[in-house]
């Protein structure tokens, strides 16, 4: 038994290895040249059959890690979110496919997410901020609900390419939020009829685009830094342990000096005795 949980204490060092780790990174970016590649047909033409082997060869070597992880880790390999995300590209990628399946092998790429811890951040500060993304999004759909109305109300017959149904006042809507062509798109030809349509698209963009769009990255740079906040209080955590190991340690040889100290003091006190009966 603790001959195979040093096999597999050796098998995670290897491959939690900072060279490994490199190789792995390397490979991804090796790997997203080679697919490029493979997106031009005077490159296809020039070493199509060396890039398909190159691709064959980097895919094989992810396979490896990931069973090498698996016998390393065993049921502890599931518990680890970034574990599954690798396990399910580099899984896509061995699915055999045509077609337009085919390009589901550009996934494996990916990969550099769980590889890198700054975008591993990232993502998790993402994930973290999905419950307030959720209501802002709502809040969104909603603003959106009510100026599509009253769009559709006021402009309806003037211009009814763009606001003649509820779903095409929504889309031109979407248009003006993202401030393209916005304002001699859409909004300078529509006072052109309704002067005093300025009244209306000013509070959206202000609502829409400068209010709530901002909630968004608010929200997302709040659960960045709740997961930076966190991860110091861990890393303090770590530490002080350290730090209390360490006293312990000290504490412990101290004790032991003292009694060795003492244990000469008598050694010597009983040594002046016999020194003194000689004498």
């Amino acid at each position: 038994m603790e001959q195979r949980i040093q096999w597999r204490q050796r098998l995670i060092h290897l491959v939690e290895a900072q060279i490994i780790q490199r190789l792995i990174i390397a490979l991804i970016l090796l790997n997203a040249l080679t697919l490029g590649l493979e997106t031009s047909e005077r490159a296809m033409d020039m070493a199509g059959i060396w890039l398909k082997t190159l691709d064959r060869l980097i895919l094989s070597v992810f396979v490896i890690e990931l069973l090498t992880k698996l016998l390393a880790y065993g049921l502890r390999f599931w518990r680890n979110p970034w574990n599954i995300f690798d396990f399910f590209v580099v899984g896509i990628a061995l699915v055999p496919g045509t077609g337009p399946f085919s390009v589901l092998r550009v996934l494996r790429l990916l990969r550099l997410v769980s590889m890198v811890p700054k975008l591993r951040f990232i993502v998790e500060a993402l994930f973290r901020a999905i419950p307030g993304i959720a209501s802002i999004m709502g809040l969104l759909i909603l603003v959106f609900y009510v100026f599509a109305i009253i769009a559709n109300g006021l402009f309806r017959e003037s211009h009814p390419e763009w606001f003649g149904t509820l779903g095409a006042s929504m889309y031109t809507l979407f248009q003006i939020m993202t401030l393209e062509s916005w304002s001699m798109g859409i909004s300078r030809p529509v006072m052109e009829e309704h002067p005093w349509a300025w009244a209306f698209f000013v509070p959206f963009i202000l609502v829409a685009t400068f209010t709530v769009l901002n909630l968004f990255i608010a929200i997302i740079v709040d659960a960045m830094q709740r997961i930076h906040d966190q991860q110091a209080v861990e890393e303090k955590k770590i530490v002080t342990s350290a730090v209390q190991e360490e006293n312990a340690s000290l504490h412990a040889e101290i004790a032991l000096l003292n009694e060795q100290t003492q244990a000469l003091q008598q050694r010597l006190a009983r040594m002046q005795a016999l020194l003194e009966k000689r004498d």
